[in-house]
């Protein structure tokens, strides 16, 4: 063989070597990879297999050694979005403490009164009409209603939030003072054939305005679909129903939120107040020295771990937030994002060792895109938290694979019991987070997150699906 021949042969032999090479490797997104050899091969067929291509990290350890089971990406920082409510949760059980109850309270001078808010995130109208029942014993004409929400910021909404996120359920504003999450519930049937939708809402309230331009229909031809907005860019408090609903649709519910909320709770209060005998001449924002009232009600919500599991379960935003408000109050009044994330981050950094110049946490809730985090600080926080006094609290606010009413309810439903974790999704977002329980491996903590898709989130939950079946089946 000649020397040219000879060259061209080992060219020809390496480009084959890398070809075979390279097709036994994984993606090129599949990068830092690490943990036990026979979990990482099968991890990786899964993910290969699906064809999923985005921004991804996860992070798999044993609670029992704390050794590394898998490893990708796992200090790429990524959206957390829900799954930043875990970082909430345990910082709550640390500050504000399992028995921690926020209180809602009546003061009185002379023939004024204020409702004075404690940031409550699940105050029910029944429980402001028991605290109108028990003012109206005392007085029958009221002067001026004052409202007081000052035990934290006028900040309704987070840093990062997107400005269109519009009258939706998850981004109602945030105040010291809130009813019913801030929102109206409307109740939509059919009415009779080319007319508006039959329509109820709760609360009943002056509050609002609503404008019902629906239709009634019985065929789907240029069928447009029911819609309830709100006037949000405007700050109005008026709702328009607009679409078409099918004659044979059955009774359906749906939240919107409403602008100021201080207000809106303040106004149901003067409404109730009235409804039980009291005139009231004025409604009014906070009196000027409330030294000189005194207490005559107060109302304590439940203890934290009900709220915290409402929003682990429901994942609900408005919760998230005020717990983050609430721990900063206990610094300094009012409380604000600022003071209750500093206080989280330095919880972070001290207690569950996380390197918090590699953090970004910008709310509560993880609504904020300017929130950033990764797979090794999640599990960092859910090993701390397994090994701390608030273990079991912390986990009870888990919901469960299959769980009625979570957002895991049609997720692992076969494996709910094995399962506890905390999902999180925004746009282009698909994330999970907890612990779970395995025969082989023991007590798990994981991290899957994934960024930087279009288009349905189904795939990828699929395929987080399948990484938690392999583990508690293999």
């Amino acid at each position: 063989m000649s020397l040219k021949s000879s060259t061209l042969f080992k060219i020809h032999f390496l480009i084959i070597f890398i070809m075979v090479f390279l097709s036994c490797t994984p993606p090129k997104s599949l990068f830092n990879i690490g943990g036990r050899p026979s979990l990482i091969r099968k991890i990786n067929s899964i993910i290969e297999s699906s064809g999923i291509d985005l921004n991804m990290g996860i992070k798999i350890i044993s609670l029992n050694d704390n050794k590394t089971l898998y490893a990708y990406n796992s200090q790429k920082l990524l959206m957390p979005a829900s799954t930043n409510k875990l970082y909430t949760c345990a910082a709550a059980l640390h500050f504000l403490k399992n028995d921690y109850k926020f209180q809602t309270k009546i003061l009185k001078n002379k023939k004024n009164i204020v409702l004075k808010g404690g940031g409550d995130p699940d105050l029910k109208i029944e429980k402001l009409d028991s605290l109108a029942m028990i003012v109206s014993k005392n007085i029958s004409i009221i002067d001026t209603l004052f409202f007081d929400d000052t035990m934290i910021d006028s900040m309704n909404y987070g840093e990062g939030w997107m400005w269109d996120e519009g009258p939706w359920w998850y981004a109602a504003p945030i105040s010291g003072l809130s009813v019913n999450d801030n929102c109206i519930d409307f109740y939509v049937k059919p009415g009779k054939l080319g007319n508006a939708c039959e329509l109820d809402y709760y609360p009943k309230t002056s509050y609002i305005k609503i404008e019902n331009l629906s239709k009634t229909v019985n065929d789907t031809i240029d069928f447009q679909k029911l819609k309830i907005e709100r006037n949000w860019v405007s700050n109005k408090n008026i709702f328009t129903i607009t679409g078409e609903i099918l004659d044979t649709t059955g009774l359906d519910t749906l939240y919107r939120n409403i602008y100021d909320p201080s207000l809106f709770t303040a106004t149901i209060f003067k409404e109730l107040l009235e409804d039980n005998g009291s005139r009231v001449r004025y409604l009014s924002k906070k009196a000027q020295d409330l030294n000189r009232y005194n207490t005559i009600a107060t109302h304590l919500s439940d203890s934290l771990l009900i709220p915290a599991s409402n929003l682990m379960n429901e994942s609900d935003n408005l919760t998230a937030e005020l717990f983050v408000k609430s721990i900063g109050a206990m610094d300094t009044l009012p409380g604000t994002w600022t003071t209750g994330i500093d206080s989280i981050k330095s919880f972070l950094s001290s207690k569950v060792k996380i390197d918090t110049s590699k953090i970004r946490i910008a709310d509560g809730s993880g609504v904020s895109r300017y929130t950033l985090t990764n797979s090794d600080q999640l599990v960092s926080l859910l090993s701390w938290v397994y090994k701390s006094k608030h273990k079991d609290d912390f986990i009870s606010t888990l919901p469960g694979g299959g769980w009625p009413k979570s957002t895991l309810e049609k997720r692992l439903v076969d494996e709910g019991g094995k399962v506890r974790a905390k999902t999180g999704g925004l746009s282009g977002v698909r994330n999970l987070a907890g612990y779970i329980e395995t025969s082989k491996y023991g007590p798990i903590a994981f991290s899957i997150l994934m960024n930087g898709y279009i288009g349905s989130s189904r795939k990828y939950r699929h395929v987080q699906n399948q990484i938690i079946k392999l583990l508690i089946y293999d």
